[in-house]
């Protein structure tokens, strides 16, 4: 059975800014001979590039940023350093397969990756109230503990079993953070109902 590490295609979509990156690159003169170059010499630095090609450094420079943004040729991990210490890329093929597909992402996962930062915020302030008033319960048991117990003792003993346990069940099922779920779930829902079809 045959592993690959990494990827060794490049998928790109029509409506993707990288099928416009791609065009410009095949369009470019200067972009071919770069390609060409380091097919042969599988690394060169920026220098060495415009010096084979005789052409001017910032053209290069240019021209590699293209390369580099549509995918066709990347850093190498080898690199060495001037006399001045400065780092001198080296720049190869990236070696991957370009496939260009005519489908775009569906229009549901685009609806969904937009209204996921919603979500996320809510799921992270349900929590944060959440822990907020467990915190704030906490303390204020502890406080109230030491000065009323004997009161509450009291009360829970002459009170009627019905009554204590409808409030420990109205206490238990309705803390703060429960409330906020809610909203933030309503509110979500309704903003997917009006930018459904916007998104």
């Amino acid at each position: 059975m045959f592993f690959m590490e990494e990827k060794k295609f490049l998928l790109i979509s029509m409506d993707d800014e990288k099928a416009k990156a791609l065009a410009d690159v095949l369009g470019s003169k200067t972009c071919k001979k770069i390609i060409d170059l380091l097919a042969e010499t599988k690394d060169a630095s920026e220098k060495d590039i415009a010096e084979t090609l005789t052409a001017p450094i910032n053209t290069i420079e240019y021209n590699l940023n293209k390369l580099l943004n549509a995918g066709i040729i990347e850093k190498a991990k080898a690199h060495f350093w001037s006399t001045k210490g400065k780092k001198i890329v080296l720049y190869k093929l990236s070696n991957k397969s370009i496939i260009i597909s005519s489908k775009p992402m569906s229009k549901v996962s685009l609806k969904l990756k937009a209204i996921l930062p919603t979500i996320i915020i809510s799921a992270i302030g349900t929590f944060l109230v959440k822990f907020y008033v467990s915190s704030k319960d906490y303390s204020s048991n502890i406080t109230k503990s030491a000065i009323n117990i004997e009161e509450v003792t009291s009360s829970l003993a002459q009170a009627p079993i019905e009554s204590v346990q409808g409030n420990l069940f109205f206490t238990s099922v309705s803390p703060a953070w429960t409330w906020f779920l809610i909203g933030a779930l309503f509110a979500l829902i309704v903003y997917s109902i009006l930018n459904w079809r916007k998104l």
